[in-house]
């Protein structure tokens, strides 16, 4: 979930987080007996085979696909290409129908889906998913659609808030003089991941405060990486955390995939008029990309963030439909600007995930 330069987060007391994952492996142990159980009686096949399983949609979303080891820094974020390739191997030994998105939600509303129903959506357009997924989905086959944010597409650098804290977690373990780099900094523990969020909270102040431009940001960067040891321009002709350059996202159509819209700052703005620009400044980016303009009809909220009344703003910018990040099969009762997905990540079990392919996941309980 790329978000703009100038955008910031909040993290919770360590307490908060602490308690936040206790409670998660409780939840997570419970549903793995209750799959478990469920799968060894059968009950997996009844579900995938009902009736009801024939009018639900499942939307399933990624973000990063590993070119080197974002997973290990950010397993939310972020899968290896060889866990990806095991999910893609599980819809085919499922026998799922993997329809591109626009055929998906049309034949949802119109009540005629194929058992077994599901898409492919990938978030924000990294540069991984060229090099990565595409590979994978050209094995199998499959379509996918890649909601894309386009600010960091135009503006050739990594996508900062996530690219410093991957920086600070490639020194984790040591003890580095980040003096002069930013305001307040100086010799910093990287140990733990308390302490590498202490330093980038105080990297996300400064920009904050000094609004510095993209120039300042990337001698932060090329700083830090020097200080952890890393070679800032290897990363970055990797492409790690960069998103797509405009010529890979041109050739996307020759691998199935369908570009659609993320805003071009990857914000939403509460003001008609700011978040009417931000779809406008992204459509007319992707289109200059290659991509027909008629074709970017869907859209896909930063961040899982929307409020009602952005329903009409979208219908006014000629949005037929809308993903969030709330984890739910979609039916022909979900509202087309608030459809739900499942957000895949490296944290989820092949038994967790089997689990929401089925639909069986549905009816337990989470977080």
């Amino acid at each position: 979930m790329v978000v703009n330069p100038t955008q910031e987060e909040t993290c919770p007391p360590e307490e908060v987080r602490s308690h936040n994952r206790t409670m998660t492996r409780i939840l997570k142990g419970a549903k793995a007996l209750v799959l478990g159980s469920a799968k060894g009686m059968q009950g997996f096949r009844m579900i995938r085979e009902s009736r009801w399983r024939s009018e639900q949609l499942l939307i399933l979303a990624y973000h990063g696909i590993s070119i080197d080891d974002e997973h290990e820094w950010d397993g939310a974020y972020s899968m290896s290409q060889g866990l990806f390739r095991q999910r893609m191997e599980a819809l085919r030994q499922g026998s799922y129908s993997v329809l591109p998105l626009g055929e998906a939600i049309e034949r949802l509303y119109a009540g005629d889906l194929p058992p077994r129903a599901v898409t492919l959506t990938f978030d924000d357009g990294l540069h991984d998913f060229r090099v990565r997924a595409c590979p994978v989905l050209a094995e199998f086959g499959y379509p996918a659609t890649v909601y894309l944010t386009t600010y960091f597409v135009i503006h050739r650098y990594p996508v900062f808030n996530m690219f410093f804290p991957y920086l600070l977690w490639k020194g984790r373990g040591k003890s580095v003089d980040l003096t002069g780099i930013v305001p307040g900094l100086g010799r910093d523990s990287l140990v733990t991941p308390e302490e590498r969020l202490a330093v980038s909270n105080l990297i996300r102040e400064y920009r904050k405060n000094e609004a510095p431009g993209n120039d300042k940001l990337q001698e932060i960067a090329r700083n830090i990486a020097k200080a952890v040891g890393q070679d800032y321009e290897r990363l970055c002709g990797l492409g790690i955390l960069h998103l797509m350059t405009p010529p890979e996202v041109s050739e996307l159509a020759r691998y199935g995939v369908s570009v659609q819209l993320h805003t071009h700052r990857h914000r939403v703005p509460f003001d008609q008029e700011l978040f009417a620009r931000e779809i406008r400044d992204n459509r007319n980016y992707i289109s200059s990309m290659g991509v027909p303009n008629e074709t970017l009809i869907h859209f896909c909220y930063p961040s899982g963030e929307y409020r009602p009344e952005f329903f009409d703003w979208l219908k006014d910018e000629g949005m037929r439909s809308a993903a969030t990040c709330e984890t739910k099969l979609a039916s022909s009762k979900s509202l087309p600007f608030a459809l739900p997905r499942l957000i895949d990540t490296s944290n989820l079990t092949p038994l967790e995930f089997e689990g929401w392919l089925t639909g069986i996941s549905q009816f337990l309980p989470r977080r």
